[in-house]
């Protein structure tokens, strides 16, 4: 099963056994921002320079990346100038991860249990119902970070997405930062991609830590 780089950044986030989202705030912006890429790398959108513009409204054949790109695209055009890339992310985060962890559901790698905490509040989990593809996931981040294997450009990409948003202890549980973070920023600042796509990464990094520094300074407020 192929999935989409929002896939697999929210299994990653997801508790296998609980269903409960881990580091749920950065697993949201981090899908948002790999959703965007997906785009990118699929010839469709364009970001550069801190601003995002729909290159070719083609539908993609996936029904997931369609619903983003036909979003995008009415609000790029809904506008009188260009739209910023962290007022989009700011936009998708919440509903992007909902659409995305719905996906996960139709096709199977979770399922949705719903009950109620402290028997009123409705509540969703997502527990791991076929563990084939996050394997494969895991398998595969291990292979390039811990083992130093060389990336491909989807895994590369998926990498920079992680280290942008911090998720390094829901994608290497019980591995110390220390012991992956320098690979990480190594894979993230290769030069694995082409243009388009590097200056994407770039753009979506500077993007994410934007986004993070004013949700903190929200919250703290």
């Amino acid at each position: 099963m192929t999935v989409s780089l929002g896939e697999e950044i929210m299994l990653l986030s997801l508790d296998d056994a609980t269903g409960e989202a881990k580091g749920q705030t950065a697993a949201r912006w981090g899908v948002a921002a790999g959703m965007l890429l997906e785009l990118v790398m699929a010839g469709r959108v364009t970001v550069k320079g801190g601003r995002v513009e729909v290159f070719d409204p083609t539908p993609t054949g996936d029904p997931l990346l369609d619903g983003r790109l036909d979003r995008l695209t009415r609000w790029v055009h809904g506008a009188s100038s260009s739209r910023k890339v962290t007022d989009w992310l700011a936009r998708e985060h919440s509903k992007g991860s909902q659409d995305v962890v719905a996906s996960l559901v139709a096709r199977g790698p979770v399922t949705e249990e719903k009950r109620r905490a402290l028997g009123v509040f409705p509540v969703r989990r997502y527990p791991e119902a076929d563990g084939a593809v996050e394997r494969e996931l895991r398998a595969r981040l291990a292979s390039v970070v811990l083992d130093g294997v060389e990336p491909d450009a989807r895994t590369s990409s998926l990498v920079a997405l992680l280290h942008a948003t911090g998720m390094h202890p829901q994608a290497f549980p019980g591995v110390p930062k220390k012991q992956v973070v320098p690979r990480m920023a190594e894979i993230a600042e290769g030069h694995w991609a082409g243009v388009s796509v590097r200056e994407a990464i770039r753009t979506l990094q500077a993007a994410i830590s934007a986004v993070t520094v004013v949700t903190v300074l929200s919250v703290a407020s």
